[in-house]
């Protein structure tokens, strides 16, 4: 039995959700953190196959990850209402600043604060990926590179293709754990594996129905959640190119603003959903998005989690695990070379990064949210120089 409550780990969720900034990097960093160093609720093993599974799964990782850890040990209702709980402040949040938005017009104020808060969060997640290398592929040392040889070659190929294609390949994930449970352990079963992989989950009951603009919504959402793998940063340029190029739902400014919006607020970055279904349809078009985006990917992460906890002990399938997170991890670090190199446009911006990093390595009792504040402030400061 664990020894915490259902009651207190979607607490945690909700904490983390309105507390949790950084995108889907630092947000997994900051599970690990306390679910398995401070609180030991969960595994190493456990959390270690809860990523890759969330990894293999479309949909936002950080949320993904969260239904998995709530499914742990509390089943389908612990990943019900875990899930709601991590996503529920920051989709309250984009409906608020949606409101205001449609009402004011514009978001100047909130881009100026972004300024230095897009390059605080950077530092934030910089560590947070070094964090996750080190515990997943192995220290930064020429014995872990000799040891571990090919889980460190999938990471540093992995980063490279993400930081070159700016997307993350399942493919390439899923060949990555393959190779490295053929290398380490091979099965005798391995040609079934690939009849029971995850994968495999179809979605065609996304059909081409014609109806009202909530339905309309809800069809390209769910598309959105169901054909998007990896983080929040890889559902953008999809819905770029669905509500401001094929439906024209928003402008080009209205759609940068969205994704300022998400980046300024905690929480899982794809919530910036929420806000564009609010522009195009008020509340109920915020709901239908939201509720459309995270529905895939909380079906996907269910429905396997049993499968994957049933054979996480198997060694074979350990491998196979170790190998699709080394990618993972290397996919996570490239994503933040690309963020980046959005957010660190000047000098100011790249000693915001540096010395929010730097901050949260060496001072002890600075936590993540102070850090996102001051370098909001530090934003402001600059940009009135």
């Amino acid at each position: 039995m664990p020894h915490y409550s259902l009651k207190n780990i979607v607490l945690y969720f909700l904490q983390l959700g309105y507390s949790g900034f950084g995108g889907p990097v630092a947000l997994v960093g900051y599970m690990h953190r306390d679910l398995v160093e401070k609180k030991k609720w969960i595994s190493e093993e456990e959390y270690k196959t809860g990523l890759a599974l969330a990894q293999l799964a479309p949909g936002p990782l950080a949320a993904q990850l969260g239904i998995y850890l709530g499914f742990v040990h509390y089943g389908i209702v612990g990943a019900t209402l875990c899930g709601i709980a991590f996503v529920l402040p920051s989709f309250l949040m984009v409906v608020v600043l949606g409101y205001c938005y449609v009402e004011y017009s514009h978001l100047v104020w909130m881009q100026t604060v972004f300024y230095g808060v897009g390059a605080g969060v950077i530092g934030i997640i910089t560590v947070s990926s070094y964090k996750l290398t080190v515990k997943s592929v192995g220290l930064l040392t020429v014995s872990s590179f000799k040891k571990n040889a090919l889980l460190w070659f999938f990471y540093g190929l992995s980063i490279i293709f993400t930081i070159l294609t700016q997307r993350e390949e399942i493919l390439f994930f899923v060949l990555s754990g393959f190779a490295y449970m053929l290398y380490k352990f091979p099965p005798k079963w391995s040609n079934k594996l690939l009849k029971h992989s995850p994968l495999l989950v179809s979605s065609t009951w996304l059909l081409p129905i014609e109806n009202s603009r909530i339905v309309d919504i809800i069809l390209f959402f769910a598309k959105a959640g169901a054909f998007v793998f990896g983080s929040g940063l890889a559902i953008v340029p999809f819905l770029h190119e669905g509500v401001v190029v094929q439906k024209n739902w928003l402008n080009e400014v209205q759609f940068l603003d969205a994704v300022a919006v998400a980046m300024i607020t905690p929480g899982p970055v794809v919530i910036t959903v929420g806000f564009i279904g609010y522009l195009v349809e008020g509340f109920w078009g915020a709901t239908a998005a939201a509720f459309a985006t995270f529905l895939p990917c909380y079906l996907l992460t269910i429905l396997p989690a049993p499968y994957f906890k049933k054979i996480s002990s198997n060694l074979s399938i350990k491998a196979f695990v170790e190998g699709i997170t080394a990618a993972v991890v290397g996919a996570l670090v490239g994503s933040v070379v690309v963020i980046a190199t959005r957010s660190i446009v000047d000098t100011p911006t790249a000693l915001i990064a540096l010395l929010s990093g730097t901050s949260l390595l060496y001072i002890k009792k600075m936590q993540e949210p102070y850090i996102i504040i001051l370098a909001g402030l530090a934003g402001v400061v600059f940009k009135l120089l």
